[in-house]
């Protein structure tokens, strides 16, 4: 290879004659020199005559190769002289070029040896010795300071071209994305979601998908804090730790559930109690009975009863749309069961305690009714027979309307 180290020796020798002698190495530098012509000699006038083949003889116009010169270059006749017109070029008059050369060359050979199909390589990373040609070259700089002349626009055309064929990756950042994405998607196919906790790791490389996650989600979190401020009027937010909105897209496009407004945990607990719903399950009426992903949805809906009035109304909605009851834990908890007909039977007749009182039965979702020293949750009672319509009985339904129910 013509940016072997095998050659550094040679090549510092043309330098330093070049600083001498620049048009000497420039016409070495020309193509229609060939090794086949007749050497040259110190003539009587001073000039160089053409000896043994040896050296280098005159082209028109060009400056001849000095005897000091051909000592130092006598290649063989077997030299390739377009190989020897490289070499010059590109270890001498233009060592830049060689920079670029044996970079190319020490990626090609990083994707061979770790078979990546992307030039994504660590900015530390140096080539072992033992790689020919290309033996303990910064590759990570290499990489990196091309990312750094294409973003300022003066990185040539060709160049661009020959690195985005062998898999370039120009935006780190993006590309990091991209990879998180392309993992999530993996772990929201098995799981059904993607509402991994922290700690969790997916893939083949234990990508820190949970760790990954939570970024985006506190990126999209503070995205939206800053629109609405900036709805308001605001001026000067920065969008320093934003997602765009692409990206959340692209995210929802997964799951729309990925960044609920509240804690991670419950929208992953409800996420798993609905799929457990749908496929035909019964809600665990308690602790243990059901564990999915880790979680115990017993546990879970327990505590969601107990702590009811403390949820959201977007959250108590949820949790009555999947059919769980936040009256149901302390019915279930009294000494005496009784039957679905008596509990019925019980929550009409306060329904007709209000109604007689109210004049309607517009009851609150919160509203508890005493009747005969108990307090019964009417509110819930109407809202979850609203929800149920379609499965009551019709004499159910009549007892209802009559009292004016506003389906």
């Amino acid at each position: 290879m013509l940016t072997s180290d095998a050659y550094n020796s040679l090549s510092k020798v043309l330098g330093a004659l070049r600083a001498h002698d620049a048009e000497t190495i420039e016409a070495l530098a020309d193509p229609r020199l060939r090794n086949g012509r007749p050497a040259v000699e110190a003539g009587e006038d001073g000039g160089l005559a053409d000896v043994d083949g040896d050296g280098f003889g005159a082209v028109e116009g060009q400056a001849l190769v000095s005897e000091r010169a051909a000592g130092v270059l006598r290649f063989s006749e077997e030299r390739d002289p377009a190989v020897l017109t490289q070499f010059v070029r590109l270890r001498v008059i233009d060592p830049e070029g060689a920079y670029w050369r044996r970079g190319i060359e020490a990626a090609t050979r990083w994707l061979r040896e770790t078979g990546s199909t992307e030039l994504r390589v660590p900015f530390t990373y140096v080539t072992p010795q033992d790689w020919p040609g290309v033996g303990s070259h910064p590759l990570g700089v290499f990489v990196a300071d091309q990312r750094k002349y294409y973003a300022a626009g003066t990185l040539e055309a060709s160049r661009v071209a020959e690195l985005e064929q062998l898999g370039m990756v120009w935006s780190v950042h993006a590309s990091a994305f991209d990879a998180g994405l392309e993992v999530a998607r993996s772990y929201a196919a098995v799981h059904g979601h993607f509402l991994p906790p922290a700690s969790a790791v997916w893939g083949g490389d234990g990508f820190l998908i949970g760790v990954w996650a939570k970024n985006q989600r506190a990126a999209a979190r503070k995205s939206r804090e800053n629109a609405v401020r900036r709805a308001a009027g605001e001026s000067g937010v920065s969008g320093a730790g934003e997602l765009s909105q692409a990206r959340m897209d692209a995210l929802d496009e997964i799951d729309p559930g990925w960044c609920p407004a509240w804690e991670i945990g419950w929208q992953r607990c409800y996420r798993l109690a609905l799929a457990h719903v749908q496929a035909g399950g019964a809600l665990p009426a308690g602790a243990g009975e059901v564990v999915v992903q880790g979680d115990d949805l017993g546990t879970w809906i327990a505590g969601q009863r107990a702590g009811w009035n403390r949820l959201v109304p977007a959250q108590q909605w949820l949790l009555e749309s999947l059919g769980i009851d936040p009256d149901e834990g302390g019915q279930a908890a009294r000494p005496v069961r009784r039957s679905q007909d008596e509990i019925w039977e019980q929550n009409i007749v306060a329904a007709r305690q209000f109604h007689a009182r109210e004049g309607h039965l517009r009851v609150p979702r919160q509203h508890r009714e005493e009747v005969d020293g108990e307090q019964l949750g009417l509110g819930s009672f109407v809202a979850n027979a609203r929800r149920r319509a379609a499965k009551l009985s019709p004499e159910r339904r009549a007892g209802l309307d009559a009292l004016g129910m506003r389906w």
